[in-house]
């Protein structure tokens, strides 16, 4: 009897494994993407047996809309460069819809468009290259914010900030641009690998940064299921003016105070920066300008404000230059010469040297780009809290 029962129990537990293993859905063929060989050609592939058409969207680093070719087994795949090192958004458009590369887990986060990420290393290693460093903490945040919503943040902190609870940091307030969220600066333009590189080869000071949602209207319909806002185009108009100074209400009075009771800050303007990139640039320069003595530090990337609002609204700030300067220890401003913002930004750079603002300027070349953006850390955060 017993052994009739073993059998049966033996029985039941095979068909329930054969069950188990008949009941998963069969698996396609393997896929890597992307592929970065040591010449600096990129391979990219994508599983799509029954798709007509694929193309790789690359244009970023010139292989725009580029046809892909399918193997017998339906993988598309195309190699293209060398490329010059660095990091790389893109995309793949199947019959006509673009998709991320579902291989690979770096992406770009945006709220408009979703695009992976790319990293071709230089034969040294580049300042955001991953180092054999001591390495800083990135930790996220939640904070009470305007009208009741919740906002989001991305903090880090330096190497050795937990070892030492007596010690006190300059901090770097970080907005991205517009349809960017509060992790661009972390995941495509690397600013914590950045950090510790530079704080490993005393370039820079340690500090904690701070990078801030810059669109809370688009969270507060996120919050209160209303729909989301159109992005505004026309970055001098009357409702884009009036978005940039909601943020600044929620910098000023929700997002300071809750980082100087949550971390061990120096909380004064010559112990502040802040800095963007783009929409985040224009919300840098009016929260800095609307409130003088909060930061000492300002950093535009790709952005201006126009010389007719300087004189309407920032009289005060542009003609008495004596003050200004002494009140500023920092205000610097780059710009790309392919970026589509170029042309404001350097009436704004010119308008600002013809008043005798004390201004560091930077160009370089390409677009509207976060390559651009890891060129503008580089050049500024060794220039902080120095």
């Amino acid at each position: 009897m017993k052994k009739e029962t073993h059998k049966i129990l033996l029985w039941l537990a095979l068909l329930f494994s054969s069950v188990q293993v008949f009941a998963q859905p069969p698996r396609g063929p393997y896929v890597r993407s992307p592929q970065v060989h040591d010449d600096q050609t990129v391979t990219f592939s994508y599983l799509a047996p029954d798709a007509k058409s694929v193309l790789l969207d690359g244009d970023q680093f010139g292989a725009s809309n580029i046809p892909m070719t399918k193997d017998s087994i339906g993988i598309w795949s195309i190699t293209v460069g060398p490329l010059k090192p660095d990091i790389y958004p893109y995309a793949f458009k199947v019959d006509g819809i673009t998709v991320m590369d579902p291989a690979n887990v770096d992406f770009f986060p945006n709220e408009r468009f979703k695009a992976s990420l790319v990293d071709v290393p230089g034969d040294k290693p580049l300042m955001h290259a991953l180092q054999n460093v001591p390495h800083g903490t990135i930790t996220y945040e939640y904070y009470p914010s305007v009208e009741g919503s919740t906002g989001q943040l991305v903090v880090y902190t330096p190497p050795g900030y937990n070892k030492d609870a007596a010690k006190k940091y300059p901090v770097y307030y970080l907005i991205s641009g517009t349809t960017d969220t509060e992790e661009d600066f972390f995941k495509v333009a690397r600013v914590n690998f950045i950090m510790d590189n530079m704080i490993a080869e005393g370039k820079a000071k340690p500090m904690i940064i701070v990078m801030p949602y810059g669109n809370p209207i688009a969270r507060i319909a996120e919050q209160t299921g209303g729909p989301k806002p159109n992005d505004v185009m026309n970055r001098d108009s009357e409702d884009a003016i009036k978005r940039l100074k909601f943020f600044e209400t929620d910098l000023i009075t929700n997002v300071i105070p809750y980082v100087e009771n949550s971390y061990r800050v120096i909380p004064n303007g010559e112990n502040r920066a802040i800095g963007g990139f783009s929409r985040g640039g224009g919300q840098t320069l009016r929260a800095a300008f609307n409130n003088m003595g909060t930061f000492e530090y300002v950093c535009s990337y790709a952005s201006y404000i126009s010389p007719s609002e300087l004189e309407s609204n920032y009289g005060e700030l542009i003609n008495n230059h004596t003050k200004t300067n002494n009140q500023l220890k920092l205000l610097w401003s780059g710009i790309g010469t392919e970026d589509f913002l170029y042309k404001g930004t350097t009436e704004f750079n010119q308008f600002l040297i013809d008043h005798k603002i004390e201004l560091k300027t930077y160009e370089t070349d390409g677009g509207h780009t976060w390559m651009n953006v890891k060129k503008y850390l580089n050049q500024t955060l060794p220039l902080l809290f120095k």
